[in-house]
């Protein structure tokens, strides 16, 4: 898994590229436990290039919404593979979190 950062203003966007498993979820809690990261207002993920995602790259997801919610901090996924998108509808998670198609999008709703 590679996660990378690029900065614009006050948003994040946060890429994350091969495979979010148990091992790999520890970099990105540590990368959203960041306090910097609470110095923005919107943290965009890009899924286009995330292939697999477990129940613990999803916990951290989770367990990171509610600090956001409460700091104001809009989580926005976007382009995510069919694959992924359907864990995430599965487990219902497509309810408690905001997953759009595009960049585009994304950047539409994180400034509503």
């Amino acid at each position: 898994m590679k996660i990378t950062q690029d900065i614009k203003d006050s948003t994040i966007i946060m890429t994350l590229d091969g495979e979010l498993d148990a091992s790999s979820s520890v970099i990105l809690d540590e990368e959203l436990s960041d306090p910097e990261i609470m110095k923005y207002n919107k943290i965009l993920v890009d899924c286009r290039s995330l292939n697999y995602i477990s129940s613990a790259g999803l916990g951290v997801f989770i367990s990171h919404l509610q600090r956001f919610e409460d700091a104001q901090i809009k989580l926005i996924f976007f382009n995510m593979q069919e694959k992924v998108r359907n864990v995430f509808e599965i487990l219902g998670l497509d309810l408690l979190m905001t997953i759009v198609t595009n960049y585009e999008e994304a950047i539409t709703i994180a400034d509503e």
